[in-house]
């Protein structure tokens, strides 16, 4: 019985997102709810939600603070140096330009934020693009898999979602997996370099006009937030907050609450200003945390009901022990196209919790199968359920289905690259 219920429940939550009958947020709440009540669990529904909710707040406050704190320091201009020495260093030649794209989506992308990223990197770019006759193809493809590398952040949702099934916290998950996301930044650079060697090859090397860099500032967001003056502090600020995510020094969620109350209040001493800011970026730190917390009613009458072990029981005995060894290999290779096909919310909160359980029968560790889920992402931004993906498009002016054939070679690659870092440095055994 449970099993079936189990197994219902994932199938209505995710035929209902998928076809866009109930927005996410409501779907993570009521459908579980509903179903815990069919299989009679009305008694015990308060107690067992608020123990999924509780376990899931500290990634839900790192989700927010860290949300903010990067916002503050793109409105306050901190990578605004660096953004303008990448475009006066590409200059006119579309190798150059390529790799200043990727460098600058990475950089951009550390707020976690895709429609940002997005926004800023295609209004400095595009007009270069245009100007030497590059395609706008190379450069949606280069922004889209710089962002699929970078979205594995832990408060770009993904590593959050994962995070939140596996129980486990940043220093777990996410620091482990940053050897393999330079793996996949590598990947990205090799293939920006490759993608703006083709174009050279196609086109003739212009002359920009010195006036573009001139105009280059007038596409910087939000002119009247930003703090030159504080560059250094801002700097070492971030700095320290990453070492203390590195070494373990704080609860993450504890570094970005500390570190983002800095940031405004030195950057931004007026409470006019203070408000600005936190209106700006309020929206986004909301919809993502609310997320997370509406995940946590999810996966706690999941686990509290004892469907996740009638299901996971029921998936065992199916499955030849002689897989064990390959068994985070194989989620990593079918986390690209479940990522593709599915939401994130349907993969990390329906199909992980599944796959968790089976893989720790077989020998897996947790932190080999959160690994393996997150390799997935070097897809994940092209699949036709991103909204952000529209956006991208729409602003780059390409069609959706030229983006996606031009594009999808590379992302593979981005996986692939990053599937055998993991293989290298033995976070995933094989």
């Amino acid at each position: 019985m449970l099993t079936f219920l189990g197994f219902a429940m994932i199938i209505v939550f995710m035929y209902l997102i998928m076809t866009k009958r109930l927005f996410p947020l409501t779907a993570l709440i009521l459908i579980p709810i509903l179903f815990a009540i069919f299989g009679g669990f009305a008694s015990d529904l308060g107690s067992i939600i608020m123990d999924g909710v509780k376990n899931i707040a500290p990634t839900g406050i790192m989700l927010i603070f860290g949300i903010l704190f990067f916002s503050v320091m793109i409105d306050a201009g901190l990578f605004d140096p660096l953004v303008n020495l990448i475009l006066k260093i590409v200059k006119g030649d579309p190798v150059r330009i390529a790799m200043g794209t990727a460098i600058l989506t990475i950089l951009v992308s550390l707020d976690g934020d895709g429609a940002t990223t997005y926004m800023i990197v295609v209004a400095a770019m595009l007009p270069l693009y245009k100007k030497v006759g590059m395609s706008p193809l190379v450069l949606s493809a280069i922004i889209m898999l710089g962002g699929g590398i970078m979205n594995i952040l832990p408060w770009g949702g993904p590593t959050a979602r994962a995070m939140t099934t596996l129980k486990m916290d940043a220093s777990e998950l996410f620091v482990p997996m940053i050897p393999v996301m330079l793996g996949g930044i590598i990947w990205v650079l090799f293939a920006a370099f490759w993608l703006g060697l083709k174009e050279k090859r196609k086109i003739s090397k212009l002359a920009v006009s010195p006036q573009y860099f001139e105009s280059i500032e007038t596409l910087n967001t939000q002119r009247q937030l930003k703090r030159p003056g504080l560059i250094w502090f801002n700097l070492a600020l971030t700095i320290s907050l990453l070492v203390s995510m590195m070494l373990n020094i704080l609860p993450l969620a504890v570094s970005f609450m500390i570190g983002f109350c800095l940031a405004l209040i030195i950057n931004y001493p007026k409470m006019d200003d203070q408000q600005k800011v936190l209106k700006l970026h309020a929206g986004n730190a909301l919809s993502v945390a609310s997320m997370i917390f509406a995940a946590g009613v999810f996966t706690g009458i999941l686990t509290g009901t004892k469907m996740m072990d009638a299901m996971a029981a029921s998936m065992i005995s199916v499955i030849p022990d002689t897989w064990g060894t390959f068994f985070p290999v194989i989620t990593a290779v079918t986390s690209a196209p479940l990522t593709f096909f599915l939401s994130n919310d349907a993969y990390y909160f329906g199909i992980l919790p599944l796959i968790t359980e089976t893989g720790l029968h077989l020998g897996s560790s947790k932190l080999e199968i959160g690994a393996a889920s997150l390799i997935g992402q070097g897809v994940h931004l092209l699949s036709p359920l991103v909204p952000s993906t529209y956006l991208l498009v729409g602003l780059a002016g390409v069609e959706f289905s030229d983006h996606l054939k031009f594009t999808m070679k590379w992302a593979l690659g981005s996986s692939l690259a990053m599937l055998i870092t993991a293989i290298i440095i033995g976070l995933i055994g094989f």
